[in-house]
């Protein structure tokens, strides 16, 4: 005997999620690029110091949680371009900005053939893809563990790269971030946008001494 499943919304988020999607992510460092030249990060150890503190304290937390309410929030109109203008407020540099809005409008694009809805312009990346997922019909938790997890892969690319890191390296750092992006997850289910914030602040010096550094492989 065999029990049928409608596994469609699963389909839909490995698919916007995964590295296929042109979003243009393999593009940006986060400011990674120049914690490696800076010997902030150098090795496997180093760089999941790094992105448990971006995951847990920076960026990914306030992603995170700007998603789940872009998820709660699809549908209004109103209220989604008050989580747009509260997301690109409290980006902490010009680069970050423009990193988010870019990929946002990019995955708005790319998603087309799945379904096209009205959001606010410049919605950034994390805010498409909670609106998104949402009239998807895409689970707000699975939203945003796979958010996490794509948001970390990203980065470990990069370090990959810049380190360099071998593949092997680099899969043994996104293990050890499971539980951490688990629990960033379940901490952003009940904050509130007033939590929005974080004190990675070495994570921000990054991307403001990425837009003046002289040689770059990455946008920000």
């Amino acid at each position: 005997m065999t029990t049928s499943t409608d596994h469609r919304s699963l389909l839909t988020l490995l698919t916007w999620l995964s590295p296929v999607l042109p979003t243009g992510a393999f593009a940006y460092s986060h400011g990674l690029e120049w914690a490696v030249e800076a010997g902030d990060i150098s090795d496997g150890g180093s760089l999941l110091n790094w992105l448990t503190d971006v995951l847990t304290l920076g960026a990914g937390r306030s992603d995170t949680i700007l998603l789940r309410h872009a998820h709660r929030a699809a549908g209004d109109l109103a209220l989604l371009r008050e989580i747009v203008a509260l997301a690109a407020a409290s980006a902490p540099t010009r680069e970050r900005r423009d990193e988010a809005l870019n990929q946002g409008r990019a995955f708005q694009l790319a998603v087309a053939p799945w379904l096209s809805i009205a959001l606010p312009e410049d919605a950034p990346y994390a805010v498409a893809v909670g609106a998104m997922a949402a009239a998807r019909g895409v689970a707000e938790d699975d939203t945003a563990v796979a958010y996490g997890q794509a948001f970390a892969t990203n980065l470990i690319s990069a370090a990959v790269r810049l380190v360099p890191l071998g593949q092997t390296a680099g899969l043994r750092v996104l293990a050890a971030l499971e539980p951490v992006i688990l629990a960033t997850a379940a901490a952003a289910a009940d904050a509130t946008l007033d939590d929005i914030g974080g004190c990675a602040f070495r994570s921000d010096l990054a991307a403001m001494r990425h837009e003046t550094q002289y040689t770059r492989l990455f946008r920000s």
